[in-house]
């Protein structure tokens, strides 16, 4: 099976463009989505392995009321501590991975898409075949993040500089899809991405 990395900066519109691409598919089984920040979210569930390593290394600290884990407590955790960073990944990112080749291993779909967000950030090693990055200017990164996340401007400003640079991905991207403009637009290029990527499946040779 043809498989797609999908990756982008924060704010670009990862979610935006994989939705789309769910709904180009009419359940006609061309198409599947995984997405590892989903994934992310589930194996670090109240009792969960992951879960139990985590709140070893850093605490009760990082709870919500109803036990579950405050991603953005840990995020600004680790923000300011690569250890701790590094260590955090060492519990999650194996696990995430694991999980999503077991997802693909059941899917019946022309393609995959796996949607990574920190494709660049993070030394994963995902068994893609070419990487789609959605890509915009940092203005509307930062407008989307602060809407979104209900944070600050300079919050959002230190969470790209620490990515991998907007050069950089496109540098390392197979395919763009540009979303600085309207949804139309964005809709089009998802359309047409969707039928190239179905031609590249007819033609795959793993």
């Amino acid at each position: 099976m043809l498989k797609i990395g999908l990756t982008g900066g924060i704010g670009s519109g990862k979610t935006t463009v994989s939705n789309l691409f769910t709904k180009l598919d009419n359940n006609k089984n061309k198409v599947a989505i995984v997405d590892t920040d989903i994934i992310a979210r589930q194996i670090v569930e109240v009792d969960k392995p992951a879960y139990k390593e985590i709140i070893k290394i850093f605490g009760k600290g990082i709870l919500n009321k109803d036990a579950s884990i405050n991603r953005k407590i840990l995020r600004n955790i680790i923000f300011n501590s690569p250890e701790l960073k590094q260590q955090l990944e060492d519990i999650t990112h194996p696990r995430i991975q694991a999980e999503v080749n077991r997802k693909i291993s059941k899917l019946k779909a022309q393609y995959c898409i796996i949607v990574i967000p920190l494709l660049f950030e993070t030394k994963s090693d995902y068994a893609i075949d070419r990487i789609l990055v959605v890509d915009c200017d940092t203005t509307t990164q930062i407008k989307r993040t602060t809407l979104r996340d209900q944070t600050t401007a300079q919050d959002v400003e230190n969470i790209i500089k620490v990515q991998q640079s907007r050069e950089y991905r496109l540098k390392q991207a197979d395919d763009i899809i540009n979303n600085n403009n309207d949804l139309e637009q964005l809709k089009q290029q998802v359309q047409q991405l969707h039928s190239f990527y179905l031609k590249l499946a007819k033609e795959y040779k793993p």
